[in-house]
């Protein structure tokens, strides 16, 4: 995360609410704070309809829900030659594409966002960011099944959110 990596962002807000307070700007920046290698990352934010839809469709939980990760699992398979136009040098000489990759679709749920920061007292931007942080982590392969991997994600998403000036999310 000290690097700058390559990123490819793409922001969809169909619910509008929060496009002129989560500019794609801020949302960059706090995405690229989170990478650890190149990444094509799309970030959407719904409303809670569509959340519970797709909450309930991949997860099988009938509730809307703060953020959902959605990674391309077979980027390992993935060949990035493919996406390089035909060049006459050697592929050794292909130093320029990235050996891992992190793709995935995050996918935001505005109505939880919303009542979640309300809740926990934070700023709507500072609960975005955590969020947007999390789910970034998890289109790199982070998770929280366990208390040790649990634990090691809340630590980085301190430290990335330290970073940004954000306060640790985890502390009342």
């Amino acid at each position: 995360m000290s690097s700058k990596q390559s990123l490819s962002l793409s922001v969809q807000y169909p619910d509008e609410r929060l496009k002129t307070t989560l500019t794609r700007p801020k949302l960059r920046r706090w995405v690229q704070a989170a990478l650890q290698m190149p990444a094509v990352i799309t970030l959407r934010f719904v409303d809670a309809e569509e959340g519970r839809t797709l909450n309930r469709e991949y997860r099988e939980k009938d509730y809307a829900t703060n953020v959902l990760t959605f990674p391309y699992d077979d980027m390992d398979e993935f060949d990035l030659t493919d996406a390089v136009p035909s060049r006459p040098e050697p592929e050794a000489d292909r130093d320029d594409i990235p050996e891992q990759m992190a793709q995935a679709d995050i996918v935001l749920c505005t109505d939880v966002l919303e009542k979640e920061a309300k809740e926990q007292g934070k700023s709507l931007e500072a609960h975005a960011a955590h969020l947007v942080v999390h789910g970034t982590l998890h289109a790199q392969g982070y998770d929280h099944l366990n208390d040790e991997e649990a634990e090691e994600m809340e630590t980085l998403e301190k430290q990335i959110l330290a970073k940004l000036g954000i306060a640790n999310p985890y502390e009342d």
